[in-house]
């Protein structure tokens, strides 16, 4: 594969934005809502993180991943992580090789753990990649998706330590 992984910086949010807004407006996988502006959603994936990132493959944008504490205090040393692949990139590894990264990164950046707070359970190709990258399933949510087409469905608390 020759897609590089990147940090991502503000003047990159304009080739994110389209992987963005096709994903969140389709409402089925993330709870940020579906007509999210671009300028909040460049507040929540390029200002919000601690660190952001980009795959790309000749200068082409195909996927992308935050990086943040999850909570603070005594729960700073466990991270949360979003990725999104654009549709025309997807069967490619694109979101295995991020996952790999962001472990990578959130190890160097001193967390122990990695979180996943709310997974929509009909989203079974990243829960598959999330099981089988070595995270559990430590919580269920009932009905705490609503699913544009499925209703009121399940989501997933996902957990995995990063170091002992």
């Amino acid at each position: 594969m020759s897609v590089q992984i990147r940090e991502a910086g503000a003047a990159d949010w304009d080739a994110i934005w389209p992987i963005f807004r096709a994903i969140v407006t389709r409402g089925d996988s993330y709870a940020f809502d579906p007509a999210t502006s671009y300028e909040d959603g460049r507040a929540v994936w390029i200002e919000r993180p601690r660190r952001t990132f980009l795959a790309e493959e000749n200068g082409e944008v195909l996927g992308t991943y935050y990086l943040k504490t999850n909570q603070d205090g005594p729960g700073r040393h466990v991270c949360n992580c979003g990725y999104m692949v654009a549709s025309a990139a997807r069967g490619r590894g694109l979101a295995t090789a991020m996952c790999e990264h962001s472990q990578h990164i959130a190890r160097e950046l001193g967390y122990l753990a990695m979180q996943f707070n709310f997974v929509a359970s009909s989203n079974h190709g990243a829960v598959r990649l999330w099981e089988r990258l070595g995270y559990a399933i430590v919580g269920t949510l009932p009905k705490a998706f609503d699913h544009p087409q499925l209703g009121l469905i399940d989501a997933y608390v996902m957990y995995k330590q990063l170091a002992d």
